[in-house]
């Protein structure tokens, strides 16, 4: 496969997409595209489980992109999944199904990701010429706005308001009314009053819709209605009517509107006029931009070493105060001791490099919640990587760290899930044993002659020491003795052996 190839999946709450494109340096031509309406929004129940005929037809519109994708490599796909992954129940087995089939890890990423990821796609492909911009992104479970002028938006947010709940909720079989139309407008508007007077406050010069709801919209007002290419409260209006004199989108037969668009168009749109309403806009421009284009640029930038998750880590480190030295020299140990311990099983465990750089990134935030408190400060900190926004990471990425920080001290009953696995086992040790002998914040010289082993079937850890290092570090030896009684209390023998 050629390596310039990269591909992005976007599982969106209405439709799957998979993109393919060729990266000429940054510049990327599409060279294959599929799409399908796989409605997933529509599936679920009011307990947010979702029904068995949507999982399958989920599973088989993924079975269909894993074809497509299968002399790709991993370093070459990004999949990402949005709101309908993020609100269901017990999503954790279906997702592990869906990878399965697709033959690559899904992403669920969070709201505020998604809105910079859709950002990403617009200012790549739309020249901003310094003005202030506002995007909106109706998708199928969820809307996302986002204000900017360059790179770096300036506000991120993710309403539940999307074309397919709201068909759903106030247009049941494509029935419209006045009535249900102006509850639904009205319910958007409420929704959407929670964040516009920060958007207010910010202001912008322009507004540009992105995705389905605003293409097909932007595309009806253009048949309707000669010289116009954009979308105006006006013409929302007079499309709202015609719908609503018709009982239904389906019987207004619209120009200009694809078929598997039909039965989420209305709620698509009483969104779109609420979005107009609550925020007192004239008029709104389209971007063929989207979610998936973003991905693309994120993809390309990681390839390129400049990976927004690192300066994500920066941030946080200057905004929690993290000793950065200290993080370094804990950095360092643990990833020589994580290399010394997985040895010759590096070949055979799957992502290593991948799982390496997590620990990497562990250890340069497991102080952060220093600033809140000494005490319990790794289960602080583990709380806010786990929950705050962080841009370029994923939900699972950040349940990932946030796992690993609050493993680096303490008990390890509360880690027995992950410990059966050995390359969380590698990482938890490498990582505390990296906090432990830097116990004095100081740079020291580590002992000569230190090895660590693992031997996984017997369970059986092993780290050796010189003697006289023992003997003249008697804190850290007693630490180290604690250290073993913790592993051994879930059924590890840890090892201290004199060298």
């Amino acid at each position: 496969m050629n390596h310039q190839m990269i591909a992005s999946v976007d599982l969106g709450s209405n439709s799957f997409r998979l993109q393919i494109c060729f990266n000429h340096q940054g510049q990327l031509q599409v060279v294959d595209s599929i799409k399908e309406m796989v409605r997933m929004a529509a599936g679920l129940d009011e307990r947010k489980r979702l029904d068995k005929g949507t999982k399958q037809r989920v599973l088989s519109c993924l079975t269909r992109f894993g074809e497509r994708l299968r002399h790709f490599e991993k370093s070459q796909v990004r999949v990402v999944a949005t709101n309908t992954f993020r609100i269901m129940k017990n999503a954790a087995p279906f997702v592990k199904q869906c990878e399965a089939v697709l033959g690559f890890p899904i992403e669920i990423i969070a709201g505020r990701e998604e809105a910079r990821l859709i950002y990403n796609g617009v200012v790549h492909t739309v020249p901003f010429e310094g003005r202030q911009t506002l995007v909106v992104d109706i998708g199928g479970g969820s809307t996302e706005f986002i204000i900017g002028r360059d790179q770096n938006p300036q506000m991120t947010e993710s309403l539940p308001l999307g074309c397919v709940l709201y068909s759903m909720r106030f247009f049941k079989n494509d029935k419209v009314s006045a009535d249900s139309f102006r509850q639904a407008v009205n319910a958007a508007r409420a929704e959407i009053q929670r964040i516009s007077g920060a958007l207010k406050q910010l202001s912008w010069d322009w507004a540009i819709g992105t995705s389905g709801t605003a293409r097909a919209i932007r595309d009806i007002l253009v048949m309707n209605t000669p010289n116009q290419d954009c979308i105006t409260q006006d013409g929302m209006e007079q499309l709202a009517k015609r719908i609503i004199s018709a009982g239904s989108t389906k019987k207004t037969k619209l120009e200009g509107l694809n078929s598997d668009r039909t039965e989420v168009f209305a709620g698509g749109l009483a969104v779109m006029m609420a979005i107009f309403e609550e925020l007192n806009l004239k008029e709104m421009v389209i971007s063929d931009a989207a979610l998936r284009d973003g991905v693309f640029y994120d993809l390309i930038g990681r390839t390129l070493n400049q990976d927004l998750r690192d300066e994500t880590i920066a941030d946080y480190q200057q905004r929690y105060h993290v000793d950065i030295e200290q993080a370094k020299r804990i950095q360092d140990l643990a990833l020589c001791l994580l290399d010394n311990l997985s040895g010759s099983l590096k070949d055979k465990i799957e992502d290593y490099t991948l799982w390496r750089s997590r620990l990497s990134r562990a250890v340069q935030l497991h102080e952060i919640g220093l600033s809140i408190a000494h005490t319990a400060y790794h289960k602080h900190s583990a709380y806010i990587i786990e929950n705050a926004d962080m841009a370029g990471f994923s939900r699972t990425e950040q349940q990932n760290l946030a796992t690993l920080v609050l493993s680096h001290r303490g008990d390890l009953k509360k880690m027995e899930d992950s410990l059966n696995t050995p390359i969380w086992v590698m990482m938890i040790l490498s990582f505390r044993l990296a906090v432990l002998l830097h116990r004095n914040r100081t740079e020291i010289r580590q002992p000569e002659n230190m090895s660590l082993s693992y031997q996984i079937k017997k369970k059986i850890l092993k780290l050796k020491l010189p003697q006289l290092w023992l003997e003249q570090n008697p804190l850290s030896t007693h630490a180290l003795q604690l250290e073993s009684a913790f592993w051994e209390k879930i059924g590890f023998h840890f090892m201290i052996e004199k060298g």
